[in-house]
């Protein structure tokens, strides 16, 4: 741990040539007032405009100079700053990344140009039913509060954004007590440290002195605060989403969640892919996921079908959440959901921006930070009981539901009643 709080991670792969590297910032859209709605998102954007030393255009180019390639995500609960590079331009890819999260200008003529940007990204989602559909998902679970918001804002929140708000917000949560930087590849540790502590400087001290994970803004009751929502357009196809509240990240039922999530819907052998695509011919894609924020959590089943077969894919998919809750999984489809996991995690360490992701991640957010092997063991402890004693809890709780294209005359609250 560095002055300030600042936490490092780092991993080297021998056997690569490439090195990734991200500051994570325990920030996200959740952490945002309704008035600073988008605010996290919005100040990604902002951080790629310039530096006291470095043009918007300069940051771009100095990365494919050197053939390598910078972004940015937000989410809900974080913001992640990241490059991937030859190992040998590592300590560029920290100067350049630090330079951006610590010491950007964020001028308002900024602000105003990159308004237009965030508000056609917006536009963007909300053409895209696929999009849109797990917006309106998060409402009707969540409803107006900080998890129900979609994270780039909406349009009146950012045509109303202004310099001084995204500055404030800025200052207040990029701390380094609040940050995890990250680094796998063509790396060396104490090399690496020594470039994080150049880069930083006098910031370091800035902050508290002990490393704090980002702070749990309270949702609401467990019932979802709006049990349904569509909106309609003019489209061929219904996109549906069907779920519940799920589990906090820190919850031990986690693994058990893995497990039950990749055996429902997790590929084309699982169970709701096989009833509703494989033996019926209702929809093309079929997919659940489940997600996990500090306090809280969702599980979802996405479907796209025909607006005529709503009703049948919507029945089906209840079928199955009832009868996984009163019998579990058979040893066939545990196996199969532990053998999907296991090779998921694994698979993912293949590249080095993925084992990035996996310690930023973990050290920024998890009561815990367990590497490959411990959590390979602890999926492989799940036992069929596990399963089923989240199953009898989670899939009998109050139901959402949200469609993108369903035509009005469909009563969607009657599919969840």
């Amino acid at each position: 741990m560095l002055p300030g709080g600042l936490r490092v991670i780092t991993e080297r792969m021998p056997s690569v040539r490439s090195a990734s590297v991200g500051f994570w910032l325990g920030v996200g859209s959740r952490h945002e007032t309704v008035r600073q709605a988008g605010a996290s998102h919005y100040l990604e954007h902002l951080l790629f405009k310039g530096t006291p030393t470095r043009s918007a255009r300069e940051i771009s180019a100095s990365f494919d100079r050197i053939g390598g390639d910078v972004n940015a995500f937000t989410t809900k609960d974080h913001t992640c700053f990241h490059a991937r590079v030859l190992g040998e331009d590592v300590p560029f890819a920290v100067d350049v990344l630090a330079d951006m999260v610590v010491s950007s200008l964020v001028r308002s003529a900024d602000v105003d140009a990159e308004r237009g940007v965030i508000l056609e990204e917006i536009a963007m989602d909300f053409d895209d039913p696929s999009d849109a559909v797990h917006d309106e998902f998060a409402r009707a679970l969540f409803g107006d509060g900080p998890l129900g918001r979609p994270v780039l804002g909406d349009p009146e929140s950012i045509e109303g954004m202004r310099r001084t708000t995204i500055a404030s917000y800025w200052r207040k949560s990029y701390r380094p007590e609040r940050m995890v930087i990250a680094a796998a590849g063509r790396i060396d540790h104490d090399t690496f440290v020594r470039a994080v502590e150049k880069a930083l400087g006098a910031w370091l001290v800035a902050g508290g002195q002990v490393p704090v994970r980002p702070p749990v803004v309270r949702t609401s009751a467990r019932r979802p605060a709006q049990a349904t929502r569509g909106l309609s357009r003019r489209i061929e196809q219904t996109n549906l989403l069907l779920g519940v509240r799920g589990l906090a990240r820190t919850d031990e039922r986690r693994f058990a969640l893995a497990v039950l999530n990749a055996a429902l819907g997790g590929g084309m052998s699982s169970l709701l892919f096989q009833e509703i695509r494989e033996k019926r011919g209702l929809a093309y894609s079929v997919y659940s996921y489940a997600s996990g924020y500090a306090d809280d959590g969702a599980f979802g089943i996405y479907v796209g079908c025909q607006p005529k077969r709503v009703s049948d894919v919507v029945g089906l998919c209840r079928e199955q959440l009832a009868q996984v809750a009163s019998d579990g999984l058979s040893t066939a489809d545990l196996d199969l959901g532990k053998g999907q996991v296991r090779g998921a995690i694994l698979l993912a360490q293949e590249d080095a921006e993925s084992r990035m992701s996996w310690w930023g991640k973990r050290e920024l957010l998890a009561a815990e930070t367990l590497g490959v092997a411990e959590e390979l063991r602890r999926i492989k402890a799940v036992t069929a009981a596990d399963v089923q004693a989240l199953a009898a809890d989670l899939l009998t709780r109050p139901l959402a539901l949200a469609t993108v294209g369903a035509p009005a005359k469909l009563d969607l609250e009657a599919l969840v009643a």
